[in-house]
């Protein structure tokens, strides 16, 4: 299988890592992590980074967004009526399409709120947002976004933060079997191995932020996530081998001595 690049809203972008922007100890660092990383989309909380004020220290100043695609976000919004006014904003702003929607229903671990995300989704579609959305891994629902309009399909693959891994690979792989979009784990992932895991899946990429930017060493965190996503996709291209529970010799008996 020969591979393509990753295209969203018939964009083609490089990299199939994408990467958050919060959590980290100074812009410095985010813009570090980022650029070892080689994402091309990082995405931006509306509602908690700094964008515009130029009287304080902006995202803008340390992550150029003429060479890095900005995908503003809901992060923080719990009914679609904030959700739809915070991308309004943002396009005013920046002038942002390319969304990253976010609706939450639970405050404890942060599940979305399938129901006003999926009226979110088909309103702003309707004004010309291209959406891609954060959701839970029910591969009903997964189907009525791209029906209303999605441009991408984000489950998660644990609670926001929890660095869990995928807990549901069977939805995940359901998902993938049925829908065209690009698919890309969203929340949950907590090691390099769990990107892996996400790409031999089939997904076409994968977002992190807090197991970057809270490891230890986000810099060097940051370079083992952009090998992972490489690794684990070239592993999914190349066709795994068939599982068995019983073993099988590496040669045959033919001219054995």
């Amino acid at each position: 299988m020969v591979d393509r690049k990753l295209k969203i809203a018939n964009k083609n972008f490089k990299s199939r890592l994408i990467v958050g922007t919060g959590k980290y100890r100074s812009f410095r660092d985010c813009a570090k992590a980022i650029k070892v990383s080689g994402a091309d989309i990082v995405t931006v909380a509306v509602r908690r980074v700094n964008i515009s004020n130029k009287n304080k220290a902006r995202l803008m100043d340390y992550i150029d967004p003429k060479k890095i695609t900005y995908l503003p976000n809901t992060a923080g919004c719990f009914n679609a009526e904030d959700a739809i006014r915070t991308l309004r904003l943002a396009r005013e702003i920046g002038g942002w399409k390319l969304v990253k929607l976010e609706v939450l229903g639970d405050k404890k671990n942060l599940f979305p709120e399938m129901i006003e995300t999926l009226r979110s989704t088909e309103l702003l579609t309707k004004e010309g947002f291209k959406v891609m959305v954060y959701c839970n891994d029910d591969p009903l629902m997964a189907k009525r976004l791209e029906n209303v309009g999605a441009v991408a399909i984000m489950p998660l693959a644990a609670p926001i933060g929890s660095g869990l891994g995928i807990q549901n690979k069977v939805n995940i792989k359901i998902i993938r079997q049925q829908t065209k979009l690009p698919l890309i784990i969203d929340a949950g992932i907590g090691q390099a191995s769990d990107a892996s895991i996400a790409m031999e899946l089939g997904c076409d990429g994968v977002l992190i932020n807090t197991a970057i930017a809270k490891a230890k060493n986000p810099i060097q965190m940051a370079e083992a996530m952009k090998f992972a996503v490489i690794s684990g996709r070239k592993s999914f291209l190349s066709g795994r081998i068939n599982p068995n529970l019983f073993g099988f010799r590496s040669t045959t008996n033919k001219g054995i001595i």
